[in-house]
């Protein structure tokens, strides 16, 4: 059998297994493996500028994909670079794996130059980090990486040191991996008792998160069945919202429409695949019994205290269930919550439509009204943390076939444009949107040289308001006036157009879409400088008190709400839809 190097059995092994690029930034204990990537057919390296990007970028293709995405960083500050976007690529159930390299073997726990302790560093943002400590013993620990990361959805992490990807081993090492999961099935008594807790109710509501993927045709199954109004928190929107006739919209804190009250105004409230974090929107009074449902036994009951569990996968939970109970007559209580949120909705478009062609600066809410016009119908977009959060769920439709994707529980700012990165570099022919806000974009602008090496096919939108517009908005509802969340006025087109890429600059809300239009049908990168209104705020579809108190001694002109784009069109459908 020959022998070859470590580095170079991984490098194969990784492609063998249908890795087609190592998203990192070359030099020092890491470059056996970026040799041999340089030597070995079928996989490449994308070069970045920060290996937080690179973290990032993986983090997006593995979620795009489904697949294995690898990241990589060299000794020290190399791989604490990628911390960041391995949290959010973790917390978010991607399958990662990160490669970082380390010192010498002999060096280490002697303070040598660059020495940190990877396998501690990682440990709260990994399901696996281990150290390897020969050629063999990596081999194993790569299998058993992969296969974890694959397994239980998230990140895992070797660690390299330099002189071990130079050691020789044999080779080539062939291992089969699991890669086609099966789902949970429930328990058959829960799913009885949940039967039973439906049919002692008369008011149920369905409460969806990012675990009804596969389970959109059973959720809308059981509304129909139970006439219930059906809610979303952001990581379910893009599979439950389109075409459903029972949708209340989104709670939380960039949340819209009657979910709030539907929710509290139940018998029942049954939440299916989420672990939706915010429990001051969850329900807690007495009288209304809460269920939940997920394939992850883990996050049952840790957000509210719940009256059933059931540990299995939404859609054959929904199968069992189905069969069971028994459909309700009455719609008297979807119907009204579905005129809720025709209400909630139409009662502050107005505000953000009216001339609004016509407002200096524009007004954000219309640029992301604009993209989601002019977008693909099978557009990936990536959002920034912050205010872009907002426009994204209030605007961008989902239609089955779109992507948005951000950093839903990590919650850091400049994941958009990294994140693009990786979308972008992925089996291509898709339209690939960042919606980038000034602040996000600023602390990692040198990924704008990334898109620029590779040519990437990215469309860069920028929100330019020159202004942290959520931390002000986070001031003022704590009544605290906003201090040192403004800052001058940056032109980024002119940054885009000196490294290279072409860009186009808007002040002219008349110009919005002619020249977005443009814009997005040009091929190659391109940044759409959008100067908005800096004092676009939004509030959460139910504040408190001491919230309206923050605004009332902080400003003295308060925005409460905003625009829902063609929400408004599907909520007036529904509520046309009424029998009457």
């Amino acid at each position: 059998m020959a022998r070859t190097s470590f580095a170079r059995l991984l490098v194969t092994q990784l492609r063998d297994m249908g890795v087609e690029r190592i998203y990192g930034l070359v030099g020092d204990s890491l470059n056996p493996v970026v040799d041999a990537v340089r030597t070995t057919e079928g996989i490449e390296w994308v070069h970045v500028r920060n290996e937080e990007a690179a973290a990032f970028a993986a983090g997006a293709e593995a979620r795009l994909t489904g697949r294995l995405a690898v990241c990589a960083g060299s000794c020290g500050p190399g791989n604490t670079h990628l911390i960041q976007g391995l949290y959010d690529a973790h917390r978010d159930h991607a399958p990662v794996l990160a490669i970082a390299s380390h010192i010498p073997s002999a060096k280490i726990g002697t303070g040598f130059f660059q020495e940190t302790h990877p396998e501690a560093l990682f440990a709260e943002c990994s399901h696996f980090c281990e150290m390897v400590n020969s050629g063999p013993h990596g081999a194993t620990l790569l299998h058993i990486a992969i296969q974890t990361a694959i397994a239980k959805r998230g990140v895992s992490v070797l660690v390299l040191p330099g002189d071990i990807a130079d050691e020789e081993v044999d080779g080539p090492l062939t291992r089969t991996l699991a890669t086609e999961l099966g789902a949970v099935q429930p328990a058959a008594a829960p799913v009885g008792e949940l039967a039973r807790l439906i049919d002692e109710a008369e008011k149920v509501m369905l409460f969806a998160g990012a675990g009804v993927e596969r389970a959109r045709d059973e959720v809308l199954a059981l509304a129909d069945a139970l006439k219930a109004p059906v809610g979303h928190a952001f990581g379910g929107k893009e599979w439950i919202q389109y075409d459903n006739p029972f949708d209340v919209g989104m709670s939380g804190l960039l949340g819209y429409g009657a979910c709030y009250e539907a929710m509290h105004e139940a018998d029942l409230v049954i939440l299916l695949g989420t672990d939706f974090p915010y429990s001051e929107f969850l329900p807690a009074e007495r009288g209304i019994r809460v269920v939940q449902v997920d394939a992850d036994a883990s996050v049952l009951g840790r957000r509210v205290p719940l009256d059933l569990a059931i540990h299995g996968d939404v859609a054959l939970t929904l199968q069992a269930l189905l069969p069971l109970v028994e459909e309700k007559r009455s719609r008297r209580y979807l119907d009204a919550m579905l005129r809720k949120h025709h209400k909630a909705l139409t009662g502050v478009v107005a505000a953000y439509t009216k001339n609004v062609g016509r407002m200096k600066p524009i007004h954000p809410e219309f640029v992301a009204a604009t993209l989601d016009e002019l977008a693909d119908d099978d557009a990936v977009f990536t959002v920034d943390t912050g205010m872009c959060n907002v426009w994204g769920a209030r605007y961008i439709t989902p239609n089955g076939k779109r992507r948005v994707f951000g950093s839903w529980h990590h919650g850091t700012m400049a994941n958009a444009l990294p994140q693009a990165i990786g979308a972008s570099a992925s089996p291509p022919g898709r339209q690939v949107i960042s919606m980038s806000g000034d602040g996000g974009l600023g602390m990692l602008m040198g990924e704008l040289l990334t898109v620029k090496l590779h040519r990437l096919d990215t469309k860069v939108v920028v929100f330019n308001n020159s202004s942290l517009g959520m931390v002000r908005l986070e001031m003022l509802v704590e009544g605290i006036p906003d201090y040192e969340t403004d800052h001058e006025a940056v032109d980024f087109a002119a940054i885009a157009s000196a490294v290279g890429i072409p860009s186009v600059r808007i002040t002219d809300p008349k110009k919005l879409k002619k020249e977005m239009a443009k814009a997005l049908a040009m091929p190659g990168p391109v940044l759409i400088d959008v100067v908005t209104d800096p004092d676009a705020l939004s509030m959460p579809p139910k504040i408190t008190a001491q919230q309206i108190r923050g605004f009332a001694t902080s400003a003295s002109k308060i925005v409460l709400g905003g625009g829902v784009g063609r929400m408004v069109d599907m909520a007036a459908a529904n509520v046309r839809n009424i029998p009457r």
